[in-house]
């Protein structure tokens, strides 16, 4: 999160600080409209910088995945830098307009002005006469971008419906593009402010070309085939295995992907909860019932329907140099550890001689219980080394920062791996941190919400 936090106030202080380099004067304006020309340009810089690069990220670029700790993360901030935009693009058009209607209201009066000098430059005239055109085509767009927005932020509505609007953005975007292109003030170009703008606004035309032709991630997509299902009625969760004979690059134990097993509905991410062979080319997925989507998958799914993955993404992948580690898993966030004991499990028969490593607790809570998903995770634990410990809330209560303390000795120099409601992961944090665990270095949480 701090990483998220970085990033996103950095954008804003350096934009903030470019643009004042380029308009020096506006910190001394000679009245009220003056000051509101220098807020409109600069609302208007800071809020379509935060939309170019939402728009970047959108595209699941991978360098700055690493940088940021997975693609949940970068998710965050992509979602950040929208409402960011969102609130910067409010402020610019309250800017534009409310000295409007407070003219009309006889509050403010209007400045006498002469005859506008005309331009030297062909190409700043040429700006002035589509400058009437570029407000227009930027109030309907600022119009559409709230709309489209707000839908992405409110999860009552469908994600399918949220998959087919949003890629909406990219045409907004382009609307504003050019409307910053013509109204953004032509000495600003010339500086280094112009230089950044000029490149957010390309990269991010190229990234809403891709949005709209749904080339996003398209050289990390692989063809698979649905090999296997089993549908678990006591915990609402369905098993498939995707037979992906080519193409798939493997995968480290923790990691997700995208997977579309209907067009229209798009892809979802789900963790991957296999360990990876290249002789055996499968993957396996476990989805439980959480939306409207998953829901209909039991019904939806069938064997040998063909399907694309895309990945692997994420970073939630163990790597650490801590003797002890403690995973916890809630409710259906116990998939990655799934996958991390069977790779375990897999390292310790191919080879027998080498140190078993790292000493882990498994920590699963479950409001749902069943004694068939529970005997193969004991048999995965006991093939992996891994001691587990399994919290069934109506018997056993929740799971705390307490019981965890109880049962791990030494817990203060483990790392701890979390994944589950995002609620009680931060509960578990801030608990943890409280108690003495360096939660910044040591506490990993996935960030598994991609809207």
């Amino acid at each position: 999160m701090r990483r998220i936090t970085i990033a996103f106030w950095a954008t804003l202080l350096l934009a903030g600080a470019l643009w004042l380099a380029a308009d020096p004067e506006s910190l001394r304006p000679s009245g009220f409209f003056p000051l509101r020309g220098s807020m409109v340009q600069l609302s208007g810089v800071l809020a379509i910088i935060c939309m170019s690069l939402a728009m970047i990220l959108a595209t699941r670029p991978k360098w700055p995945e690493g940088w940021m700790g997975g693609l949940d993360k970068m998710y965050r901030l992509h979602k950040w830098l929208g409402i960011g935009a969102l609130v910067l693009a409010v402020v610019h058009w309250l800017w534009s307009e409310a000295p409007k209607w407070a003219v009309r209201l006889g509050w403010l009066e209007r400045p006498q002005r002469g005859p506008r000098p005309v331009p030297d430059h062909a190409i700043e005239q040429f700006l002035r006469t589509w400058r009437g055109t570029a407000e227009t085509i930027g109030e309907w767009a600022f119009y559409a971008a709230v709309l489209l927005i707000a839908a992405a932020l409110i999860h009552r509505i469908p994600y399918r419906l949220f998959y087919k609007t949003h890629r909406l953005l990219a045409v907004v975007y382009v609307a504003l593009v050019l409307h910053a292109l013509i109204l953004v003030r032509p000495a600003y170009w010339l500086s280094p402010l112009g230089v950044v703008l000029a490149v957010s606004l390309a990269w991010a035309t190229w990234a809403a070309l891709v949005v709209l032709f749904r080339r996003v991630g398209a050289g990390r997509k692989a063809a698979g085939t649905i090999e296997r299902l089993h549908y678990d009625p006591a915990l609402r969760v369905i098993e498939g295995i995707v037979d992906v004979p080519q193409g798939w690059p493997g995968h480290k134990p923790g990691q997700f992907a995208f997977v579309t097993s209907d067009e229209d509905e798009g892809a979802h991410p789900y963790t991957i909860a296999s360990a990876w062979r290249p002789s055996d080319h499968r993957l396996t997925f476990i989805v439980k019932e959480l939306g409207d989507h998953t829901r209909r998958l039991p019904d939806r799914l069938r064997i040998g329907q063909p399907v694309t993955v895309e990945g692997p993404y994420g970073y939630f992948t163990f790597d650490d140099d801590c003797a002890r580690q403690i995973w916890v898993g809630g409710g259906i966030g116990i998939t990655p550890f799934i996958a991390r004991m069977k790779q375990l499990a897999m390292d310790r028969r191919d080879y027998p001689d080498r140190p078993h490593g790292q000493a882990v607790d498994l920590f699963h809570g479950t409001a749902e219980y069943s004694e068939d998903a529970i005997r193969k995770l004991t048999a995965d634990a006991a093939a992996a080394g891994v001691r587990l410990h399994v919290l069934h809330d109506p018997r056993d209560g929740r799971l705390s920062g307490d019981a965890i303390r109880a049962a791990v000795p030494g817990w203060q120099a483990a790392s701890v791996w979390f994944c589950g409601p995002p609620g009680f992961g931060a509960a578990l944090r801030d608990d943890l941190g409280r108690h003495g665990l360096r939660v910044s270095e040591r506490f990993h949480q996935e960030l598994f919400e991609m809207r």
